[in-house]
């Protein structure tokens, strides 16, 4: 029998344009059910809007986590967040959570619920570092493109509550869908700095079939628009359709001059655009703490 690993090398398809430190990849849930217009897990994962717990999880967790090097970074969750609503009921992330803190390994979370605060004991104990997206200041907007994920308003509550507790927090603006969405975002951005954020990450969309499909079902007085920019002008990388590079360069500059103005540290996602990073990282691994609840004594009885 195949052993199956849940906590896995992250690999983004083997981009050029991943600016992301070695780490590894974890999803407590397979499938999410967020309804995303823009996801881009939908594109590989069955069934991807039924969102279910992986079996065995935490048996496989125990495992998994034995095998890890030292202070190795989990990012949680990059294609199913690790927040549904089902969590409030299973508690299988919390649980999960609960074993990595009797490990030395550093945890950044990326969720876009403000469920996570629930976890903000656990999540200060081990020094875990919380990024959550937000595409947009506007709720109306936000039902439009994030149907079942909570609005923005209490996603912003969540990064204020994190930031106050003493969890360092980051800001995921992305994606930025032109038309859409690549507006508005500079008062996005004085909110983000008001409550704490320590850490902006934007990037552009980047659609496959399924995800262009949605949005142009959710949008189709901008079909002209947005085939003539991605399908007539912009160029296809991997299995992503990408906006042609000057464009995507002129969006995120204009985002990183905005952070710059605030003081907020910024990088991009797969843009292939460092010349613009002012962040240690781009993912904002750099500011997950240091395990304290580990001391010398127990690491040298579990190694």
């Amino acid at each position: 029998m195949t052993y199956t690993y849940l906590i896995r090398l992250f690999d983004p398809w083997k981009s050029s344009l991943c600016t992301c430190p070695v780490k590894y990849s974890f999803d407590p849930y397979t499938g999410c059910s967020h309804r995303c217009l823009y996801c881009y897990a939908s594109s590989y994962i069955k069934e991807f809007y039924n969102c279910r717990p992986k079996k065995n999880l935490i048996e496989i967790v125990r495992k998994d986590l034995a095998k890890l090097p030292n202070n190795a970074i989990i990012s949680m969750s990059n294609s199913s967040d690790p927040y549904p609503p089902l969590e409030k009921e299973l508690r299988l992330t919390r649980r999960c959570i609960e074993q990595f803190k009797k490990y030395p390994v550093r945890l950044l979370v990326i969720t876009k619920s403000d469920m996570v605060v629930r976890d903000i004991d656990l999540l200060g104990e081990i020094g875990a570092a919380v990024t959550i997206t937000i595409t947009t200041p506007d709720d109306s907007l936000a039902r439009k493109i994030e149907p079942s994920a909570p609005p923005p308003s209490r996603r912003i509550q969540a990064l204020a509550k994190l930031s106050e507790e003493g969890v360092n927090t980051g800001l995921r603006l992305d994606p930025l869908i032109p038309l859409v969405n690549d507006h508005g975002f500079r008062e996005l951005l004085i909110e983000a700095r008001d409550v704490g954020v320590r850490h902006v990450v934007s990037s552009t969309f980047k659609p496959r079939f399924d995800s262009w499909k949605r949005i142009i079902q959710a949008f189709p007085e901008l079909e002209e628009s947005l085939r003539k920019l991605y399908i007539i002008e912009g160029e296809r990388i991997g299995r992503s359709m990408y906006l042609e590079k000057s464009i995507r360069f002129k969006m995120m500059r204009e985002i990183a001059k905005e952070c710059a103005k605030l003081g907020l540290p910024f990088a991009t996602c797969r843009e292939g655009f460092q010349e613009l990073h002012t962040s240690p990282t781009c993912d904002g691994s750099h500011l997950i703490k240091i395990n304290q609840t580990l001391d010398k004594q127990h690491l040298d009885l579990m190694y």
